[in-house]
């Protein structure tokens, strides 16, 4: 079977496909030079050529093919190399890569105001509480202006709320704004998505419970400490339950919301809270560490 018996002959975009999401500026060549590095390290790079210039449109439209054109070339491409090599696992893996990837790029813009905003508010938010958390643990500043380091941690911790107020709102827009996905769009999903946004709660407001709200709220860096670091529920599963209990409220919103924009925008929030706790993680335990040595040479 021939790379061009796998082509659909090429036929001018109709009203419908007009309508369909088209991907970014720029996402074109991305797209485009994705699918042909994944053709070379196939050992088909002839084929490639011959399925771009030669099989996926008529003469007088080469050089103006679709991106949808160029994806169905590298599948008929994958396809015949991997029947021809003995190999269709491997050509079925890489076409349903190509495919979740050219299905979810295409439906975001990220030009898009609200997306932005999205973008902003997820890497602001611990940007903001990490840098003021350091600089009131160097300067003992904000317990100076509040005159107690319970006041200035509960100001901390209100600017902090207000923030997640506003990013969760600015996720929702970006959500909004921009397309559905048709095969997250279904009862199987939304349920999905529903429990994964009762696990992520669960997560959050047990960690809440067990920490309190100075203890949630980056009480160590004002020099309020509890007595040792918890370990109970939910810290006896997973490190940074709250961290990860928001990501998954993130993810089962989008899920829910069958966006593809949301899913995105997830990924972004996991990468900032795993930036953050590298941030975070070696502090807390220092904070401890010497705690637990003093606690030492006093007894």
């Amino acid at each position: 079977m021939s790379a061009a018996a796998c082509l659909k002959p090429w036929q001018p975009a109709s009203p419908v496909s007009r309508c369909l999401p088209r991907p970014a500026p720029g996402l074109l060549r991305d797209h485009t030079a994705r699918l042909r590095d994944v053709s070379r390290a196939a050992g088909v790079g002839w084929r490639w050529r011959q399925a771009l210039r030669g099989c996926a449109c008529s003469p007088q439209h080469r050089g103006r093919l679709s991106w949808a054109s160029r994806s169905r070339a590298l599948k008929a491409v994958l396809c015949t190399t991997g029947k021809l090599c003995g190999q269709d696992s491997i050509s079925q893996k890489s076409e349903a890569d190509l495919c979740v990837m050219t299905r979810l790029l295409g439906y975001v813009d990220p030009s898009d105001p609200c997306f932005v905003a999205a973008i902003l508010t997820i890497t602001f938010n611990p940007l903001f509480w990490n840098v003021v958390a350091r600089w009131e643990q160097r300067t003992r500043k904000l317990s100076k202006v509040f005159r107690s380091p319970y006041l200035a941690c509960y100001s901390l911790g209100a600017a902090i709320l207000l923030l997640n107020v506003l990013r969760s709102h600015c996720f929702t827009q970006a959500m909004l704004s921009q397309p559905k996905m048709e095969s997250l769009d279904n009862p199987t999903a939304y349920r999905v998505g529903l429990a994964l946004l009762g696990i992520g709660s669960t997560f959050v407001l047990s960690s809440f419970f067990a920490l309190g709200f100075t203890g949630t709220f980056l009480g160590d860096y004002f020099g309020i400490l509890m007595e040792a670091r918890v370990t109970t529920f939910p810290f006896n599963i997973l490190d940074n339950p709250m961290y990860w209990g928001s990501t998954a409220n993130y993810l089962g919103w989008a899920i829910m919301h069958a966006s593809p924009t949301g899913l995105l925008l997830t990924v972004v929030v996991a990468l900032i809270y795993m930036v953050a706790i590298q941030y975070e993680e070696p502090f807390t335990a220092q904070i401890y560490q010497q705690k637990a040595s003093s606690s030492r040479k006093r007894s």
